[in-house]
């Protein structure tokens, strides 16, 4: 089902920049308008980071999700969209809830850009919030696609 026909007509998202590492965190307000970075969670094995990121979901009623893609340069899904695939498969194994895969190509870099452009932030304090920031870029281009009526899926 279309995530936009599965989705409550209010209620936050939240959006993930999933690393081998890290997940990057951002969350959208109720009415779907802005997003915003949440944080940044340490992966470790995937029950602990699901029921991390589950409570987080239920402290602040998170109704969706929208999921990085990260598609090669070429546009082809490689291993990373594999790994990707898998973590949200586990996610609706344990809860359904919808969820969007949404094109992450150059959001780590226009958003490394912005915070040197824009904040002047150093490499050390950028590397803190940049995968927060990184899940946030992407949120806010689904949110744009949803609020305009673009077909997502």
């Amino acid at each position: 089902m279309a995530m936009a026909a599965a989705l409550p007509a209010r209620g936050a998202v939240f959006g993930l920049d999933l690393g081998t590492r890290t997940i990057g965190l951002a969350t959208s307000d109720a009415t779907r308008t802005v997003a915003s970075p949440l944080e940044t969670l340490r992966r470790t094995k995937f029950t602990r980071d699901a029921e991390a990121l589950f409570a987080r979901m239920d402290h602040r009623a998170v109704v969706g999700l929208v999921l990085g893609w990260p598609r090669e340069m070429d546009g082809r899904e490689g291993s990373r969209c594999q790994a990707t695939r898998a973590f949200a498969d586990n996610l609706l194994k344990i809860r359904d809830i919808p969820l969007l895969f949404w094109d992450e190509r150059l959001s780590t870099s226009a958003v490394q850009r912005m915070m040197v452009e824009e904040f002047d932030l150093s490499r050390g304090r950028r590397a803190a919030k940049v995968d927060a920031a990184a899940a946030a870029y992407i949120l806010q281009g689904a949110l744009e696609a949803l609020a305009r009526g673009r077909p997502v899926s």
